[in-house]
Parts: C-alpha cells; structure tokens; sequence
C-alpha cells in the first residue's frame, strides 16, 4: 500500500485507481471496477474465452527511465499477442501494479499509452490491484473465440508451411545498443519496435481459417518454433535467406543478423503453420492487412529445427532464445 505521506497526496489507494483506472461505468462487463470482482457476461453460444497472464518488471522488461507511455503501450500488447497467436478477439483485461511510489505524471502517462491501445483493441479495463513496492505490472487478458477454433501449438503437421509475420530483429538490435552503451533515439524504428510492439490480433483472427498451429515470438524464432515443434511433435527447416530482417540489420555480419533476428526476444509477430494449399490465400491476406506475411521454411517429421542456406545445405548455428532462469 502508499505511504501516509503518498495518501494525502494522491488521495490514497482508492482513490489512486479512481483517478487513473477507473473510467466510468463499463462498457462490456456487467460488473467492472469498484467491487471485489468484475462480472462478465458468458461468452456468446458456442464461443469460449481465452485467458494470457505476462508480467512486466523494471529492470528485466524495461529500465527505469522507459517513457511511461511506452510500459503501459507493452504492459498489454505483450498479452494482446497471445490472444493473437491463438486467434481470439479481445475483451477485457485486470491490471496488478506494484508501485515503489505515487507519480501523478508517470501514472497519467503511463494510462495514456495503455488505454490509447486498448480503446484500439476494443479491450476493457475491468479491474485489478494496486499496492507499494518494485515497479511490477501485470496484465491477464480475456478474449473470446468460437470454441474449438484456437490455434494451438500442437496442430502442425509434417509438409506444412512455416510462415512468419513482419520483419525481426530490430528490437534486439535496440537492447543491444543500449545494453552496449549506445542506446538508440527513442523514435529510431528499432527502437520503437522495442518499446511500442504492435500485438497482430487482426491477423490472428483471420488466421483462425488458415493456419493449424501457431504462436508468438517473444523469446526469438529459434526458441518459440522449438516450443511449437515440442507440442506438435514434429521438426522443421528453415530456410535463413528468407528470414525477412529488419532493416537496420542490414549491412551488419551474418552472424550478427541471425543472433538478432533468430535468437532476438520482443518481436511479437506470428510464427504459424498452414497447409501448402493456403498459400494464395495467406499472400491475399498480406495484401488485404497491408503486413508482410512470409514463407521461410517447412514442417517435417523430425524433432528439431535445421537451418539450411538456399540449396538445402544445413547452416551450423548454436543461437538460442531469451530464457530468464538459463
């Protein structure tokens, strides 16, 4: 909880989630901020919900001096993502916040870039906490789809097409310029896809007729298509020169594009699978979404992904994901 010294000043913790959370009688749920739980209604006939959990820590996700903006854009567009992976449309999402102390412009800040996305993504702020400590903030977010449509990361099947969305790399490339001393301006595009990652929920939805398996890429390609080969227990090639690399890679060694683009975290584009026979269509929806949609291997019967150069000759690379206990 806030000080004594922060209650006078900010009118105490309720108050605190009445100036900044709290805006106004909800739109979606039958119940939102104010009781001790929100009530939603139930999902409409033969829909389900969905449910992602991320956790954003100053320090580990962002540094301390991270435009507010920015962390609250991130704070829901990382769990946006994984709505999107698995193709459903959001709906609401609680907010637990641990604040070392009452900042009346960060948290007005920080609420701009949070509720800017959310009003985008038609999402509703329906509840949560808030207490004194570490900055921490966590986000679960509920979306809803037609039951048995998720995309899942079991599906994929050995002949399918491995296809990503956007460019990659270029928030890796920012984290290592400021983590080697050189941070990059803060409307540099690199640095801007660190900070203000746009969550695919428009693709997702429509992936829903198109793909059989997906999922995010928050730890790197290489890490998030082991996961999805795991469950679907089958292997993959790809093939790195049709990586598609953002540009700021460009010009760099090749070893330092592909640690960027295949083992870098925070991209938050779609890897999925999708039968060879939905080729067409997924170039028809690149054009129609105006996003880069991409080829860049297959799935096969093996249990683990090969790198291969364009003729098929197998690329030695020992790159790994993010992982915050390795």
């Amino acid at each position: 909880m806030v000080s004594p010294d922060e209650k006078s000043a900010a009118g105490g913790e309720f108050e605190l989630i009445s100036r900044y959370f709290d805006r106004g009688p909800p739109r979606r749920a039958l119940l939102g901020i104010g009781d001790d739980c929100a009530v939603l209604a139930a999902p409409r006939p033969g829909h389900v919900f969905a449910m992602a959990t991320d956790m954003l820590v100053c320090g580990t996700h962002f540094l301390e001096d991270a435009d507010p903006a920015s962390v609250g854009h991130k704070a829901l567009a990382v769990n946006l993502s994984d709505l999107a992976s698995m193709g459903a449309q959001p709906v609401a999402f609680t907010l637990a916040i641990a604040l070392p102390r009452v900042d009346p412009d960060w948290l007005a800040r920080f609420c701009c870039g949070m509720f800017e996305l959310a009003d985008r993504s038609d999402c509703e702020l329906v509840g949560g906490d808030t207490t004194r400590g570490p900055l921490n903030i966590t986000v679960t977010v509920i979306g809803e789809m037609p039951a048995g449509s998720a995309i899942r990361r079991d599906a994929a099947q050995p002949g399918d097409d491995l296809w990503v969305s956007g460019e990659l790399g270029g928030a890796a490339f920012a984290v290592a310029s400021a983590t080697q001393g050189s941070p990059l301006p803060a409307d540099h595009p690199a640095q801007r896809r660190l900070d203000w990652p746009e969550p695919r929920n428009r693709l997702g939805l429509e992936l829903r007729h198109l793909a059989r398996a997906a999922i995010d890429v928050s730890d790197g390609v290489c890490a998030d298509l082991g996961h999805l080969l795991e469950r679907s227990r089958v292997g993959a090639q790809l093939c790195w020169p049709d990586v598609p690399c953002d540009a700021v890679l460009a010009g760099l060694a090749e070893d330092q594009q592909m640690r960027f683009s295949l083992s870098g975290g925070d991209d938050y584009e779609l890897l999925f699978a999708a039968a060879p026979e939905n080729r067409e269509a997924i170039d028809a929806l690149a054009t129609r979404l105006a996003l880069r949609l991409t080829r860049i291997g297959s799935f096969d019967s093996g249990d683990s992904v090969r790198i291969i150069d364009r003729t098929g000759r197998r690329i030695e690379w020992s790159g790994r994901g993010f992982d915050h206990f390795a």
